[in-house]
């Protein structure tokens, strides 16, 4: 892909990393053209308006099947969200796995060849751990869609400023950052530019086939 043909279609600008991952696109000369999706407008002042960004709000609960996202030819997705916060298994499972899955697949029916997902450390369909055993089957069902280029990043506990505060994870980037010297490096707080940084480089060098990106490789 040569440069300046980029364009991307960004899921989740509005979350911690999908504003990184949004604030890097803009700024970065291969990609000519941001589409973020949202379900609200993004914050003007942040993210105020000129030519290379396009923000579409949606329903993600009734997307229609063939949506018009720009001509887009690569993804990123960055929603996510806890089961607390969503406030039951199946609402979590909406977001996490079923509307990226659903995306996936119609983004690439729509001409996409690239996709980077923010997963989480330890993913994996066959944990019993409900939360890492859902990002495990988005992981899966993304993969089998076939795109011709899957970047996965796993990130432990994101370190970044949120609008909805979420306790848990204040409690644990508090003992993270008490504890960093003795912490294994797979199991540090990541920053959220670090997650954006690298799902951006993924599709941006669309490296045939799946790329995974551990926890410990998004340290500096």
């Amino acid at each position: 892909m040569k440069a300046k043909t980029l364009r991307l279609l960004l899921v989740g600008a509005t979350g911690a990393v999908g504003q990184q991952v949004l604030k890097q696109a803009l700024l970065d000369e291969r990609v000519s053209a941001v589409c973020a999706v949202t379900r609200r407008p993004l914050d003007a002042e942040k993210f105020p308006a000129e030519p290379k960004l396009e923000n579409i709000v949606v329903d993600f609960s009734a997307l229609p099947d063939r949506p018009v996202w720009c001509g887009v030819n690569a993804v990123i997705c960055t929603l996510g969200t806890t089961i607390k916060a969503a406030g039951s298994k199946a609402a979590f499972a909406a977001i996490d796995l079923e509307l990226p899955v659903s995306i996936a697949r119609k983004a690439k029916a729509a001409g996409a060849t690239r996709f980077g997902l923010n997963s989480s450390l330890g993913a994996n369909a066959l944990s019993p751990n409900f939360y890492l055993r859902t990002k495990g089957d988005a992981e899966e069902q993304i993969t089998s869609l076939g795109y011709s280029s899957l970047t996965i990043v796993r990130p432990s506990l994101i370190d970044a400023e949120r609008e909805a505060k979420r306790t848990g994870e204040q409690l644990g980037l508090l003992a993270a950052k008490l504890f960093k010297p003795v912490i294994p490096l797979q199991y540090r707080a990541v920053s959220a530019t670090a997650i954006a940084r690298a799902l951006l480089a993924g599709v941006l060098a669309g490296k045939t086939g799946l790329t995974v990106v551990e926890s410990r490789d998004l340290h500096d």
